[in-house]
């Protein structure tokens, strides 16, 4: 059950920021920068995606979704799985999800979505005034 909300789409900041290391303006160094975590994330919890790596144009891009809210105790900020979204989509109060495609060949990376998922607050009751 997927209730995706608020979604961001960050494609006009990623064609930006290729355009400016293909133009030499950025270097390629300070955009394959993914840290371990990030990489061994996207080993054990990424899904492959259909795009080649824009930079390296070796492999193609693993998606990794990253969870972030209060109600998700200690497992925000952490990455998960399309298994483990779902399970959190339907149980949890709303959290933000963040998706970044990672090369694990030249370390390259970029935040491509987020969005907000989980369940809807409920609806504040307004109290009633005692009649009198």
């Amino acid at each position: 059950m997927r209730t995706q909300r608020q979604t961001v789409d960050y494609a006009l900041q990623r064609r930006s920021l290729l355009a400016s290391v293909n133009a030499g303006r950025t270097a390629v160094k300070s955009v394959c920068d993914a840290d371990t975590y990030l990489l061994r994330a996207a080993k054990f919890h990424g899904r492959t995606s259909e795009v080649l790596c824009p930079i390296c144009r070796k492999e193609q891009l693993t998606l990794v979704s990253w969870v972030f809210g209060d109600s998700l105790g200690p497992a925000s900020g952490s990455a998960r799985t399309d298994a483990e979204l779902s399970d959190l989509e339907s149980t949890s109060a709303e959290f933000s999800v963040h998706v970044v495609e990672v090369c694990r060949s030249c370390n390259w990376n970029h935040l491509v979505q987020s969005y907000v998922a989980g369940l809807p607050p409920r609806p504040k009751r307004k109290r009633r005034a005692a009649p009198g």
